[in-house]
């Protein structure tokens, strides 16, 4: 009998193990579409790694964790660009608004864009003299609601839209994220799932060489991803403040990995000013794992201005540079 109980804990470890850092990580690698809500927004929560669904307190958290929305007071208006790889261009702008101390909506509106490309056939590797063009938009409408004074719940009901040339993919999901304080210090835990859907194909017909013509497609999955993550503040003086987070990430079309984060911010009291130090690291992950950032927090005559800025390096791909506008008004 012990034997048996051994042997099942062995297998029962080693199954587990595998599903937390799978061998073959890339072993679901392409099945989902819509690759560009992958992409993360915001200086802040990209320079520390991505490790940001237990912090998500600004206009970000329209992108990372719904229920973040009501986790600060102030309304917010957000814009983000990101120089990603290959020239492509990610645009974000969001808005938070507080109906009141327990309530929050938000909007938020995603844009991929890229300069037009060849058009390219058998006959003609080099181009054919024609372009075509490809882009992405997602717009969601968000709420949140702090059910107690340690939890908050928030959902986002999203529609997405994929351009190729004469090709268009449409879709709806739907992002859900809790946020909890444990009571112990500053220690909270937080769950998000995003991007949950029906499958998505692109309706549209294409000529292809010989005349002949296309318009049944696969359909593919979107880009479901569940986060689970924690954060603390091992320090928390009056002028300086050390945040760290840890993540696990559980994507439906690559294999899990963990990011780790932490971000320093110092208080310059005689500007009521604030500058941020940020750094993050990802594990198991084939291209990007490190990343860092730096911002400044401003108050203005009209609203409190913070400008971050995030570098995010690629094995073989380069690097990203991020950089968003936070207005707290």
């Amino acid at each position: 009998m012990k034997k048996i109980i051994i042997i099942l804990l062995v297998i029962i470890s080693n199954h587990s193990y595998s599903q937390l850092f799978p061998t073959l990580g890339g072993q679901r690698a392409g099945i989902s579409t819509a690759q560009f809500l992958k992409i993360g927004v915001g200086g802040r929560a990209t320079a520390m790694g991505e490790s940001f669904v237990a912090v998500a307190n600004d206009a970000s958290a329209l992108y990372w964790n719904p229920a973040g929305l009501v986790q600060f007071s102030d309304n917010q208006i957000m814009f983000s660009h990101n120089s990603w790889v290959v020239d492509i261009n990610h645009d974000f702008i969001g808005a938070v608004y507080h109906v009141s101390s327990s309530d929050a909506i938000g909007l938020s509106i995603t844009s991929v864009t890229m300069p037009d490309m060849k058009v390219t056939t058998e006959f003609a590797p080099f181009g054919t003299g024609e372009y075509f063009s490809f882009s992405d938009l997602a717009v969601g409408i968000s709420y949140a609601r702090k059910m107690t004074d340690r939890f908050s719940f928030g959902g986002t009901i999203r529609y997405v839209e994929e351009t190729l040339d004469k090709l268009k993919m449409r879709g709806v999901m739907v992002d859900l994220g809790t946020y909890y304080w444990t009571g112990l210090g500053s220690s909270r835990f937080a769950v998000a799932i995003t991007n949950f859907g029906n499958e998505m194909a692109p309706d549209g017909e294409v000529v292809l060489v010989g005349k002949r013509k296309k318009s049944e497609w696969q359909s593919f999955s979107p880009p479901t991803m569940f986060r689970i993550g924690f954060a603390f503040e091992p320090l928390n003086q009056e002028f300086q403040k050390i945040t760290t987070s840890i993540q696990l990430n559980h994507p439906n079309d690559n294999s899990e990995n963990v990011s780790f984060g932490a971000e320093y911010n110092y208080t310059i009291p005689e500007l009521n000013s604030s500058l941020f130090l940020r750094g993050g690291y990802k594990l198991n992950v084939d291209e990007q794992d490190f990343s860092f950032g730096a911002g400044v927090k401003i108050p203005l005559s009209i609203a409190t201005f913070t400008l971050d800025y995030a570098y995010a390096g690629f094995a073989r791909l380069g690097s990203a540079h991020r950089i968003s506008i936070l207005l707290g008004l």
